[in-house]
């Protein structure tokens, strides 16, 4: 069974960068499959890995292994004979995006991996949350009917993966490590699993950050009902990476 599952841009046109997704706790590959042919739709490749295997004990080296896994599939995901098409960029959600956020705050990140940008998503604060049954789960997670089916009948899911806490040791390294690349911070304003305080912090704090809070949703914002509008963000965000991070399309005036 392969660890990772793709998704292609249009036949004949030129790949415009690489990415890289990594859901979050309780989620398979499958819960990213909208947003990944999404994105391949605007030729960039798309690589969904699994969820990463952080083991408190071992967090030193649960980020390595971590580190590796992502390598292999920035490797693989290549079109050209030097490795993945340029930009690389690392979009992670939930524990995906604190150990993203560790991983790229450290010193230990492989070569192969060492991203143009990261996209952190529904990055969660510290402590366990209390998410009830499923059908709570559900409403902490997302409004969007199909996405709340594709969760239930995911046999892969995890149901209440969201009451675990994340080990401290790992939420610290993710807020304090800094990140060196340009990076888009995405949250919903309906998310009860964010800090929302932390993340302004965290945006303000490195030198090229963007915080998009997407209005009414919740905690999967990359899956929820605006998850059209999260993923034109997203393209917009890496069609800037050509222009020095200068949006191409800019509002002089208004009509609204």
């Amino acid at each position: 069974m392969t660890e990772y599952t793709d998704h292609h841009g249009p036949e004949g046109l030129r790949t415009r960068g690489t990415v890289v997704v990594v859901p979050g706790r309780g989620e398979t590959r499958s819960a990213y499959t909208r947003l990944g042919k999404r994105l391949a739709a605007d030729a960039y490749r798309v690589r969904v890995v699994d969820t990463p295997d952080l083991d408190e004990g071992d967090l030193e080296g649960s980020l390595t292994r971590f580190g590796e896994q992502l390598a292999a599939a920035a490797d693989d995901s290549a079109a050209g004979e030097d490795g993945p098409v340029r930009p690389l960029v690392l979009v992670g959600a939930d524990n995906g995006a604190v150990a993203l956020a560790a991983l790229l705050g450290g010193s230990g990140v492989p070569s192969a991996v060492r991203p143009d940008a990261v996209v952190l998503a529904g990055t969660p604060g510290g402590g366990a949350a209390a998410v009830g049954g499923w059908e709570d789960e559900l409403d902490v997670r997302t409004s969007c009917p199909a996405h709340r089916g594709a969760l239930t009948e995911d046999a892969g899911t995890r149901r209440g993966a969201l009451a675990e806490a994340l080990p401290e040791a790992l939420l610290t390294a993710a807020q304090e490590g800094g990140i060196g690349v340009p990076a888009l911070l995405l949250v919903g304003d309906a998310d009860p699993l964010a800090d929302r305080e932390a993340l302004v912090r965290t945006a303000k704090s490195l030198p090229r950050a963007r915080l998009a809070v997407v209005r009414d949703a919740h905690h999967d914002v990359l899956n929820d009902l605006q998850h059209r509008s999260v993923a034109a963000e997203i393209v917009t965000f890496l069609e800037t990476l050509r222009n020095e991070l200068v949006p191409v399309v800019t509002v002089d005036s208004s009509a609204w």
